[in-house]
């Protein structure tokens, strides 16, 4: 409903002449003010029935300049169009809604300057903390000290900054990588291409350590020949249309290969696109597993085995270590900088099979 009356909106004043009560009376009830616990009952019943009767709603953005509080954390997702962003999203706005604070999201679209002016506009509204989403984008030196030199409390989810002063929730990417290598392996499978994530990415060593460090372990020797690596692209969909024309020239190499551990899923689904086109059958001549397990997953024919993150879980715990910083700043405590790792999963669907 309208918080207007007459073209104007409802002030204090209007309440305090309907309930016959002074303003400052008037304010200590609506505000909830240490005072109000020495109003009598009646008075403030009488206040409550007349803001009621005139739908006054409060002027948050007022209250928030005398409080010196916002309420307001600013969201940048490095390119809203991924699908790996969008559980974690709802993650992290269903946390600030239960903490309540009002989310202000940016999608930076992977533009350095784009980034450089979101955040500066971030911190002219006086959000009180960031939550900054990377995925595709590979942050230059210059971005991260924008977000080192503002001292506003930032959690990064998927890039660890070695940093006292940003936090940061990653999933173990190690261990993924040495999960999906072990399930490959576990069904008989020993010819494996391996579809690497680009250089710049943090997420790409780390899978890598894990998928080499199983390989030791097992002794499995894996064919360089059968290992191909994305480019750096600050397009979402590089992964699938790289994964395409890299499972497209291995089979035209003639390199045998039984199975396909790709990047992420859309490498995966790429890697899929491009069998199909050359009428392999998944999983019956290739198997196929990927990483996050993003809403496409399970949707694409056959669905895909891949290694989920807990997405939504991930945003959560953001918002979480979020909200401590938070708190330590307005108690002028100081906050150092918490760096989680989540635990990753295997989820077995159909793109993989035993040979």
């Amino acid at each position: 409903m309208s918080n207007v009356r007459d073209g104007s909106r409802i002030t204090l004043r209007d309440v305090a002449k309907t309930s016959g009560c002074s303003v400052t009376t008037v304010s200590i009830v609506l505000n909830d003010a240490p005072l109000a616990r020495y109003i009598p009952a009646s008075t403030k019943t009488k206040i409550e029935n007349a803001a009621k009767q005139l739908r006054y709603r409060p002027n948050v953005f007022a209250r928030s300049l005398r409080n010196n509080r916002s309420h307001t954390v600013g969201l940048m997702v490095f390119d809203i169009t991924d699908p790996y962003c969008t559980l974690i999203l709802r993650g992290i706005q269903n946390s600030l809604y239960q903490a309540s604070f009002m989310p202000i999201l940016t999608d930076v679209r992977n533009e350095p300057g784009r980034f450089e002016r979101y955040l500066e506009m971030l911190l002219e509204r006086q959000v009180e903390g960031l939550v900054v989403l990377a995925n595709w984008m590979f942050m230059d030196v210059n971005l991260l000290a924008d977000l080192e030199r503002n001292r506003t409390p930032t959690v990064m989810i998927g890039r660890e900054l070695k940093t006292n002063s940003v936090s940061s929730v990653i999933v173990d990417n190690e261990i993924g990588g040495a999960l999906a290598l072990e399930h490959l392996y576990s069904l008989g499978h020993r010819k494996i291409a391996v579809i690497r994530g680009p250089k710049a990415l943090s997420d790409s060593a780390a899978r890598w350590r894990g998928i080499r460090k199983f390989a030791q372990e097992a002794k499995l020797q894996l064919d360089t020949q059968l290992i191909c690596e994305l480019p750096q692209s600050r397009d979402p969909m590089s992964g699938f249309k790289g994964a395409y024309r890299h499972t497209s020239n291995l089979i035209k190499s003639g390199h045998s290969f039984s199975s396909v551990l790709a990047f992420d899923d859309m490498t995966a689904l790429g890697t899929m696109r491009a069998l199909a086109s050359c009428g392999i059958r998944v999983p019956e001549q290739c198997s196929v597993i990927g990483f996050d397990d993003i809403e496409l997953a399970a949707l694409c024919t056959p669905p895909l085995t891949t290694i989920r993150q807990p997405m939504e879980f991930m945003g959560s715990r953001a918002v979480d270590v979020l909200l401590e910083a938070i708190a330590a700043v307005r108690q002028k405590k100081p906050f150092a900088a918490i760096h989680r790792k989540a635990k990753p999963e295997l989820i077995v669907r159909q793109s993989t099979a035993a040979l």
